[in-house]
């Protein structure tokens, strides 16, 4: 019998998938996909964010969710083909449901479904307004009530707060909180965006001089507008921020700054949180349905607390404070802690004179940003990708498409490679006294942000000056006590010091939940972040998608966004077309509500 050619064979399974999935018969449908198999759906079949891992979580799905999902029309994506590869036939996939129309990613191995992403791309009646649906704008004709696109907008802007309360409260305006009111824009979601700062991108000009992204630029666009052909591959802080104040404006985003959040709590009986703010001195209540807290991984410092902090009579600030080396030329500096801030920092005070020493209390995971790119990154997000044909969608969706469970197996042979090819420079780092890793399981730097969101460095420059002796390193150790004019550390030894920088990260996100709400709430909803891996500083049991991301949570109309500019960028699909639904009174019936393990 002749071998069925790649499309074949996916379609033949989405055909016998699509007739169990719509006669109800669950246990015929849990027998397409491998013993070992996965699903991870983005909304469209669970209202949640959420892998099923085995047949046995595939088939508690499918029992709750069938009747009310409705699946249908499972089909290749049109203009696209099955491929074949390393035993693998895979594809991209189209479907609807009874009230949304989908998109996803499907690899079938040895006959059966290894894994299958499902994502939700639009409500059916609530679609986004372009292409041919794009708003005329000019309204040709003559009358008399006319009135002028400017005017309109001013209204509105004048109105929302004020004369009308806004649906959704998103509280921080970082690259978050905007990709979000994009989109909530787009489906027509009234939102207010607020932030503490006076303009967008303000929370990127605040940092050191010399910040930029250590991501690539293909890894960072916003929603709808792209960066620029001629943007540059790292973008400086200030550029960020300038195109995050552009990118507010010209999307019309209704953004609040100099705006404070003072408390928050939820009338169950309203059905819509109160929200206490200030504004520009003026005292506020805002009564939105929804409220997302789009405060970023890197919104509360952890500012330790070591003996003698309140004797020491030098400088002393958190790294997120930190206002570049200009003040601190002819001084003695001691960073305390080795990841991306403190490399940053110390590699800007190295330039501008100043005596520098990193204090590293724990190993860190280091990979070279060229190495990073070309070998981590450069078949999603690169010049050579978008040559190929890669679009930010897709890639962001071929990313989406591999389960976390199973990610770490991609991983490592890339981190192998890269150890390969950086050897010499790994050899000077350990011969300096650097402790090194690439995670508990050898993985790298992708599972270690998605883990914990810390612990890792990506070099650009800042590595050879450690190696070389310029950026001086205390290793293995930890602060003891501070004195007058001097950092005393574990291994007895004392360092001199003018200032002393706390690059020592940011705690969990449900913390500002804490501040702004009650720590009740904070403890009812859990920890943000994290994969329940079971690896350094992120504890299990096994959560298998990001702890309270961008899906609902225990706290009923609470919601957390953030991440980097990618993250912000993907899933702000997702969590505006859930706030869609529900401002629609769409059925949200939602499965595998996560449950709280951990506390922050």
């Amino acid at each position: 019998m002749p071998e069925r050619n790649p499309n074949e064979t996916i379609s033949n399974i989405l055909e016998t998938f699509e007739a169990a999935l719509k006669s109800g018969d669950t246990a015929a449908a849990v027998a397409l996909f491998q013993p070992d198999g996965y699903w991870r759906d983005l909304v469209a079949f669970t209202w949640n964010i959420k892998t099923m891992e085995g047949r046995e979580q595939i088939a508690a799905m499918l029992d709750a969710q069938l009747n009310t999902v409705k699946p249908s029309k499972l089909k290749i994506a049109d203009n696209e083909t099955a491929t074949e590869a390393d035993g693998v036939t895979q594809a991209w996939i189209a479907f609807e449901t009874g009230v949304a129309r989908g998109t996803g990613f499907i690899r079938v191995k040895d006959g059966k479904i290894w894994t299958l992403l499902t994502t939700m791309t639009e409500l059916k009646g609530h679609e986004e307004p372009k292409g041919f649906k794009r708003p005329m704008g000019a309204e040709h004709g003559a009358r008399t009530d006319r009135t002028s696109w400017k005017e309109d907008r001013e209204a509105e802007i004048e109105a929302l707060g004020y004369e009308k309360q806004p649906y959704c409260l998103v509280v921080g305006g970082g690259q978050g909180g905007i990709a979000l009111g994009a989109r909530l824009r787009q489906l027509g979601v009234p939102a207010i965006i607020v932030d503490k700062n006076e303009r967008p991108g303000d929370a990127w000009r605040a940092r050191y001089k010399t910040l930029c992204l250590h991501d690539p630029v293909w890894y960072d666009h916003m929603p709808y507008l792209p960066f620029p052909d001629n943007w540059p591959v790292f973008s400086p802080k200030d550029k960020i921020g300038d195109w995050l104040e552009m990118y507010t404006k010209v999307m019309e985003l209704n953004y609040w700054g100099s705006t404070a959040c003072t408390s928050a709590r939820y009338d169950e009986a309203a059905g819509e949180w109160i929200v206490e703010v200030e504004r520009g001195g003026e005292k506020l209540t805002l009564r939105p349905k929804q409220l997302v807290l789009a405060t970023g991984m890197s919104g509360k410092p952890n500012l330790p607390k070591f003996k003698g902090m309140d004797v020491f009579k030098g400088e002393q600030h958190h790294s997120s404070k930190h206002p570049g080396p200009d003040a601190y030329r002819g001084k003695k500096v001691v960073v305390i802690g080795a990841n991306n801030s403190s490399h940053d920092i110390c590699a800007a005070l190295w330039e501008a004179g100043v005596d520098v020493t990193m204090v590293q209390r724990s190993s860190t995971h280091i990979v070279k940003s060229n190495s990073l790119m070309e070998l981590a990154l450069g078949d999603l997000y690169s010049e050579r990708a978008v040559a190929a044909g890669m679009t930010t969608m897709k890639a962001d969706l071929t990313f989406a498409s591999i389960p976390y469970k199973i990610m770490h197996e991609f991983q490592i042979p890339v981190y192998n490679a890269i150890r390969e090819r950086d050897a010499e420079f790994y050899d000077r780092l350990d011969k300096r006294g650097f402790m090194l890793d690439f995670g508990d399981d050898d993985s790298g730097l992708f599972m270690k942000y998605l883990r914990r969101g810390s612990g890792y460095y990506i070099d650009v420059g800042a590595s050879e000056l450690v190696a070389d002796g310029k950026i001086k390193l205390k290793s293995g150790v930890d602060v003891v006590e501070l004195k007058e004019q001097s950092v005393v550390l574990s291994d007895g030894s004392e360092l001199e010091a003018d200032l002393v920088v706390y690059a020592t990260g940011y705690g969990s996100m449900n913390g500002w939940a804490a501040d702004l709400i009650s720590r009740e709430v904070a403890d009812k909803v859990g920890k943000v972040w994290g994969l329940g891996s079971d690896t350094t500083k992120d504890p299990g049991p096994w959560e298998g998608e990001q702890r309270n991301m961008w899906k609902p949570t225990q706290q009923e109309a609470l919601w957390f966004h953030g991440g980097n500019l990618h993250q912000s960028r993907h899933y702000s699909q997702y969590l505006s077309l859930q706030l869609k639904a529900r401002m629609e009174g769409i059925p949200t019936p939602v499965f595998g509500l996560q449950e709280v393990h951990h506390l922050s």
